[in-house]
């Protein structure tokens, strides 16, 4: 058996935690840093295959020494010039675990058709027989609700697609892959092609599509995609450096790194006005601060309030300082996303919960002033003491209410992290069976609605409609054509979740007028 003095950085060994059920165990975890406190040695460890915002500092007795993995020597290999040169040899596995992630063939439907991009898509009830027999019936339009038969289980609400004419693009990786992938740190590896940049895809899951393919950084765009590229991955960035944070009433623990400045780093606790966003490094400097502090809501524009539910429009030039500090924040809780300091070419939108003492930050989101991509969120955050409680859908659904009084469609800015994949999904999924439940006909013959009158309607980008079809498996070959089929399982799941869905947007709160920054020649 090891002893404690072997372990070094890089070593491999399971380590005791706690799962959600509050039961032992022993996940493989990798050692990235040792510190030594009073002769007491602690060990930061990431847990393989875990997220990164569970990875802790723990003790010795926490560590299985038994069954440590000691790390690699380096191999010599020669270089281009012919000098020797190393590398480790893990990576060489993980460009493999890559490129058989980008590899694997696509999901397709049971009928191993190419799916037609419906032109036309009729809404059909198909009844039991004995349903049919009732006189005119059939003929009549149905409701949402009368297509349920609590006494047939097997009774089904079908769409069908009429006159197919272009092809649907196949669950591939740029199509339901991307907008929904099982990891949401995987990239997709591009051949290098020397002197060509790669292009980034509205789809794509490209983490390096600011890069170039020598893997060699290109200046930021002025436009500013916020997708972190990975090329600038160390030791300490993969390292919380922040212990604990107050903001106002709330005490929050970063998941991840966030650079603020080295001396903030080693406090127990960073202080945080909660209406500027300012960091101070004790509790003395926070209390004198807010006596100067004239604030008590986010600078911008309130567009939106209802209740005790407001949202501010921040331009990240005009609120430098501000929009600053709230990247500063976000990192803490973002690992997919980097951190430009220029932040005018962003709008954020602060939404916010009021009480006697002011307007208390809930969570934001940004977006591009000009977007070539049709990206209407660039990052989006819900603050943990307000997560599981509707505010991340909210959010969402005012970044496409947005998009609704803009007149265009809109699709966030790829890869989304692990919690923000789960809600978009959700609302995706929500939104679009809501139409498709409330579809009827006036004219008594069967509802017809097409891919882009549902874009249109959500605002929500055509190529997600038809990844959230795709992902609900909703999509059917039937009688020669391909339908859309709603099951009782999935009608009653929809209903249940949209009653616990209580916080939504009210349009005739909004007070908005979309800004035309293509004509502005400097923000």
């Amino acid at each position: 058996m090891a002893e404690v003095e072997e372990v070094t950085e890089g070593c491999r060994l399971p380590v005791l935690r706690r799962n959600q059920d509050n039961e032992d165990e022993w996940p493989l975890a990798e050692i990235l840093s040792v510190k030594d406190i009073s002769g007491r040695k602690l060990f930061y460890v990431h847990y393989i295959d875990f997220n990164k915002r569970l990875d802790e500092w723990v003790t010795h007795d926490r560590l299985d020494l038994k069954k440590i993995q000691f790390p690699k020597k380096e191999a010599k290999t020669p270089t281009k010039n012919g000098l020797p040169g190393s590398r480790p040899s893990s990576p060489e596995r993980d460009v493999r675990k890559t490129l058989d992630l980008s590899l694997q063939p696509a999901a397709t439907p049971s009928s191993g058709k190419t799916l037609p991009i419906p032109v036309q898509i009729t809404l059909r009830f198909n009844l039991p027989k004995e349903r049919e027999a009732v006189p005119g019936s059939p003929d009549q339009p149905l409701s949402s609700s009368s297509c349920v038969q609590p006494n047939h289980r097997s009774t089904k609400r079908k769409v069908e697609v009429v006159s197919p004419a272009t092809p649907i693009p196949a669950p591939t990786e740029t199509t339901q892959a991307s907008v929904f992938p099982q990891n949401g740190s995987a990239r997709r590896a591009v051949p290098a092609q020397p002197g060509r940049k790669r292009k980034s895809n509205c789809l794509g899951t490209d983490e390096d599509s600011q890069d170039s393919s020598d893997g060699i950084p290109s200046a930021p765009r002025m436009t500013g995609s916020l997708v972190s590229d990975r090329s600038h991955d160390d030791i300490i960035t993969r390292m919380k450096n922040i212990e604990c944070i107050e903001l106002g009433r709330h005490r929050l623990k970063p998941w991840y790194f966030s650079p603020y400045p080295q001396e903030l780093t080693t406090l127990p606790v960073l202080y945080l006005c909660e209406f500027c966003l300012k960091y101070v490094k004790s509790l003395k400097c926070l209390q004198r601060h807010l006596t100067k502090c004239d604030l008590r809501h986010p600078p911008g524009n309130e567009i939106y309030r209802k209740g005790t539910i407001s949202f501010f429009e921040i331009d990240g030039r005009k609120n430098k300082s501000y929009s600053q500090n709230l990247c500063l924040l976000a990192k803490c809780f973002l690992d997919h996303k980097t951190l430009y300091y220029d932040t005018d070419p962003f709008l954020f939108y602060v939404m916010t919960e009021y009480d006697s003492k002011g307007f208390h930050i809930v969570g934001y989101f940004s977006k591009e002033k000009e977007s070539t991509e049709d990206y209407n969120v660039a990052c989006i955050l819900t603050l943990p003491p307000y997560q599981r409680r509707g505010y991340g859908k909210l959010l969402i659904e005012f970044s496409y209410e947005l998009s609704k009084v803009e007149g265009k469609t809109g699709t966030p800015e790829k890869p989304l992290s692990d919690l923000g994949l789960l809600s978009y999904r959700s609302y995706w999924s929500q939104t679009i069976l809501e139409i498709l439940m409330n579809l009827k006909s006036e004219t008594g013959e069967r509802p017809q609605i097409t891919i882009n009158e549902i874009s249109e309607i959500t605002s929500i980008k055509k190529e997600d409609v038809i990844s959230t079809l795709q992902y609900l498996n909703l999509i059917n070959y039937y009688k020669g054509q391909y339908i859309l089929t709603l099951s009782e399982d999935i009608v009653d799941g929809h209903e249940r979740a949209m009653l616990k869905r209580i916080l939504r947007i009210d349009s005739k709160c909004l007070h908005f007028t979309p800004k035309d920054w293509s004509k502005r020649g400097k923000w």
